[in-house]
């Protein structure tokens, strides 16, 4: 590996970001102390309905709610390129940019569930390792395919992430915070309150641009 340190992505809607994600990324990076990580918005998502809000508001609701993390960066290359959002294509790029550099990509279980439907997901892990952020206590119920994966690739040690660039699965226990993104737009689109479930800067752009309000619905 390169000295540049690990790079640590983690991918998502942000329709709007949150104290779940944000609590997540910084779990995250407390455990593999990597020199960055981002936060990397998706444009077009394949398997979901397109973003309620729009590219620009999504961006720069990330910003603001990253804004003084000096290790915490937003990757805006989804939302310049064409067609869908597909994981393995930012991957690609990412490792062309860094070399042999530890790569590491931040999934929830409910998505690394999902992976064995994902545009050529047998790549994913010849370009960066997997860490699954899940709740305490709860198990992985994988179909096979996503078993023998589990199987040929897990690891319990932090130092594989560190020191080599993809190839492992790392399961780490997050606190798992029940906040989810559709029902902050469900309680902004009934009029009702939704601090403390996500920054204050952010919801100030929420309500400036009203682009979870019922009548942008």
């Amino acid at each position: 590996m390169t000295d540049s340190g690990a790079l640590v992505i983690m991918g998502g809607a942000f329709d709007p970001v949150h104290y779940g994600h944000l609590r997540t990324a910084v779990e995250i990076h407390d455990l593999l102390q990597p020199n960055e990580l981002r936060l990397i918005p998706s444009a077009n998502p394949p398997h979901r309905p397109p973003h309620q809000a729009s590219s620009v508001t999504r961006l720069e609701m990330l910003k603001v709610a990253v804004d003084g993390l000096a290790w915490c960066e937003v990757d805006d290359r989804e939302l310049h390129r064409e067609g869908p959002s597909w994981s393995v294509v930012t991957l690609e790029e990412l490792r062309a940019e860094s070399g042999d550099r530890s790569l590491c990509m931040i999934l929830g279980m409910d998505a690394f569930l999902g992976l064995c439907s994902w545009h050529r997901w047998q790549d994913i892990l010849g370009l960066a390792h997997l860490v699954i952020a899940h709740r305490p206590g709860s198990t992985a119920s994988a179909d096979r395919k996503l078993n023998q994966l589990i199987s040929k690739c897990e690891t319990h040690d932090v130092a594989d992430l560190q020191n080599e660039p993809a190839g492992h699965i790392f399961f780490q226990e997050v606190t798992q915070l029940e906040i989810s993104s559709s029902a902050i737009r469900g309680l902004i689109a009934r009029g009702q309150a939704a601090r403390y479930l996500l920054p204050d800067s952010v919801l100030e752009i929420i309500g400036a641009t009203g682009c979870y309000s019922s009548s942008a619905s």
